[in-house]
């Protein structure tokens, strides 16, 4: 009789332990902000799309939001997140939006002095750098009430933002201007700036080390590399093989780019071709050694954490190991998904433990 109840206890507190690490289980999840390639509502629809990351990419939710709801959805221009905060904002033309992860609540929208880019946010989740839409300042926010702290002026046309790893620097891309401006984010002051290079500033993005930024640039099917240490550019590095030709939108032959995690590759969108190219990061300059050719013309691209994934704008889903399209992202209405406007959440005990980027910074040597 006592060995029956003591082998009844030890089941009971194994599953009782069982449920408890089912609870603690890590999720990973894609979050696609639609319409996330200009205002196109074919490519998903519009809200914020939910996708399991570990179970083959399927569809799990959309979440409705203000911006989501109303009759002609505008372009959604850019998305970032804190785990600190469990926050994810967004941006349209002309507003913040601010989402709570765990209701999935709006929690406010602002209308920002002259409009809305692709911004991003400190670590800490505490300020926001968010480009007007292609005007002569930043708009500098409060993550919490998203009131505004300052402004950020510049001569050229505000567009994309990179925030370094540690959260001590913004980077400032003007989509008309050779030039990238660095910004301390305690004083909100720009301190330096790096280039020229080739001509204007289109998506970019930066090692974990900030001794090194790959820019897209009008013109150019390929990158260029700017040393953050300098302050000059460095290499032009052109994609061989294939034919530059017009491009469906964005005004540019490359547009996106990305390091993997690891820093040893460097991935380049072809919007011509409708492919992303793989250059080895290894070397200087990095040597072109694959390409892979995406369902549509891709726009941007950024990875997953452990660099397993690679998400162009296309909605497909590239196994970097093998190169090859693992699963393309579709909605609940078995519509593709495509979308510039993607972060990985990644989630432990019911709660947001990690954000990813939108922009594919480099990761290494970075332990969380």
């Amino acid at each position: 009789m006592y060995c029956r109840i003591m082998v009844a206890a030890f089941i009971t507190l194994f599953a009782v332990a069982t449920a408890h690490a089912q609870d603690k289980k890590q999720k990973r999840y894609l979050y696609v902000v639609s319409p996330g390639v200009r205002n196109y509502t074919q490519f998903g629809g519009a809200g914020i799309l939910v996708f399991d990351i570990d179970n083959n990419h399927k569809f799990v939710k959309r979440i409705h939001t203000p911006a989501s709801l109303e009759a002609k959805p505008l372009n959604i221009k850019g998305v970032c997140a804190s785990a600190a905060t469990k926050r994810l904002y967004f941006t349209t033309l002309t507003k913040l939006y601010c989402v709570d992860l765990l209701t999935e609540k709006t929690l406010w929208v602002k209308a920002l002095p002259d409009g809305c880019d692709r911004m991003s946010i400190t670590p800490d989740g505490k300020t926001l750098y968010v480009p007007t839409m292609e005007k002569k300042h930043w708009n500098v926010v409060d993550g919490k009430t998203g009131d505004l702290i300052t402004r950020i002026e510049t001569p050229d046309r505000a567009h994309n933002t990179v925030v370094s790893l540690e959260g001590k620097y913004m980077y400032l891309a003007s989509i008309s201007s050779n030039f990238l401006p660095v910004a301390d984010t305690k004083s909100h002051k720009i301190i330096r700036k790096i280039g020229p290079f080739g001509a204007g500033i289109r998506p970019f993005t930066v090692n974990a080390d900030r001794s090194l930024v790959y820019v897209n640039v009008n013109g150019l099917l390929g990158f260029e590399i700017g040393d953050l240490k300098t302050g000059k550019m460095i290499h032009r590095v052109e994609v061989k093989g294939v034919k530059k030709g017009p491009v469906k939108r964005h005004g540019c032959p490359s547009h996106g780019i990305g390091l993997t995690p690891n820093e040893k590759e460097v991935w380049v969108c072809d919007g011509h071709n409708g492919s992303v190219h793989i250059f080895d990061n290894t070397v200087m300059p990095p040597k072109q050694i694959a390409s892979v050719k995406l369902r549509e013309q891709p726009g941007w691209i950024t990875f997953s954490k452990g660099g397993r994934w690679a998400w162009p704008s296309t909605g497909d889903v590239i196994d970097t190991t093998t190169r090859q399209i693992a699963h393309k992202l579709t909605d609940e209405e078995g519509r593709e998904v495509h979308g510039e406007k993607i972060i990985e959440i990644i989630w432990i005990d019911g709660a947001p433990y990690w954000v990813g980027d939108q922009f594919g910074v480099g990761r290494k040597g970075v332990k969380k």
